[in-house]
């Protein structure tokens, strides 16, 4: 890295220290402020649930499957919180006897990654206590951590800078302009993507760092890694599908034949893919990003292993510009 490079780096983890600062918010004070969730309102909207591609439902019964997958969206949040934490310790180590500057940056990332948990902990309680019973949250936080950190961590990151860049398109595409929603559920996602923004700024940054010191090998085997994260989390989304289905279907006052189940089923599994997966991947600036690190050989299989995915999309799909 030139000096010109070293400097533009250095600026970037100062101003997501100052911003950080800047934009500061407590889950009780600044986030619930005594509210409770609004169930005659939708959670998460259309235009990431699907739920108007499933004409058989009623516009109560398609607000209450927003509200079932906006609880599982929030619950996925804190799930893989849990491994950027984790590994966001781990790179800010090696910044610990250098860069003050961007191991503050970092230590502050973990500490508002930490705070993100335990939001998304809170918000499950509330949700719990005003819906009805048999939800299940499918995967086990600690067991994804350990599974995602195997991996090299190349690849952990680049995951990461996916999973924090869709979270802002998300935001302003679909979540910031609709008035529908739930109010507080809105806000729980306004102030997550306030501290998410500058996160995504650290991903990248460390992200490179991490490909200029790697060798072409280790890299080729990082791609495969990736690979292997993305089917972990299509795995992940296709159990937390079934059962939210399941969950759906148990709790509607009116009975559903079992081909319009396993329709409720594909929709939650497309949706799921779509936030968790698609739309990230297609990301301009995650696009970019990824491109300018891996060869074209290494780009094709990447897409070659997102192919199956590339259905889950929206009729009209969402402009992705972070």
């Amino acid at each position: 890295m030139n000096v010109s490079s070293q400097t533009a780096s250095a600026n970037r983890y100062a101003k997501v220290i100052e911003v950080s600062k800047r934009v500061r918010w407590e889950i009780e004070r600044d986030v619930i402020r005594g509210r409770r969730f609004a169930f005659d309102r939708t959670f998460l909207p259309a235009g990431l649930s699907l739920v108007d591609e499933l004409e058989f439902l009623t516009p109560a019964q398609r607000r209450r499957l927003s509200q079932v997958q906006g609880r599982t969206y929030a619950n996925l949040f804190g799930l893989v919180e849990r491994f950027i934490g984790a590994k966001m310790v781990e790179v800010g180590r090696e910044h610990a006897l250098g860069d003050q500057v961007a191991f503050e940056a970092l230590v502050r990332f973990t500490d508002e990654e930490l705070k993100h948990q335990a939001l998304f902990r809170r918000i499950d309680e509330m949700l719990a206590a005003d819906m009805p019973p048999g939800y299940v949250c499918a995967a086990e936080p600690n067991a994804v951590a350990q599974a995602v950190l195997s991996k090299r961590t190349w690849a952990v990151l680049a995951l990461t800078c996916h999973i924090e860049l869709f979270t802002q398109a998300h935001y302003r595409a679909s979540i910031a302009a609709d008035e529908t929603l739930s109010p507080l559920w809105k806000d729980v996602f306004l102030f997550h993507w306030r501290e998410e923004s500058q996160h995504a700024i650290l991903d990248e940054l460390e992200w490179q760092r991490e490909d200029a010191r790697i060798t072409a090998d280790e890299r080729d085997a990082a791609v495969d890694d990736l690979i292997a994260l993305v089917g972990a989390v299509d795995g992940i989304l296709q159990e937390q599908a079934n059962v939210d289905a399941g969950y759906f279907a148990c709790h509607l006052d009116t009975s559903l034949s079992a081909a319009r189940v396993q329709r409720v089923r594909d929709t939650i599994l497309k949706a799921y893919r779509w936030q968790y997966i698609v739309s990230g991947v297609g990301e301009p600036r995650f696009q970019a990003l990824l491109s300018a690190l891996v060869t074209p050989a290494q780009m094709q299989r990447i897409q070659d292993a997102l192919a199956p995915l590339a259905y889950a999309k929206p009729a009209a799909a969402l402009p992705m510009a972070a």
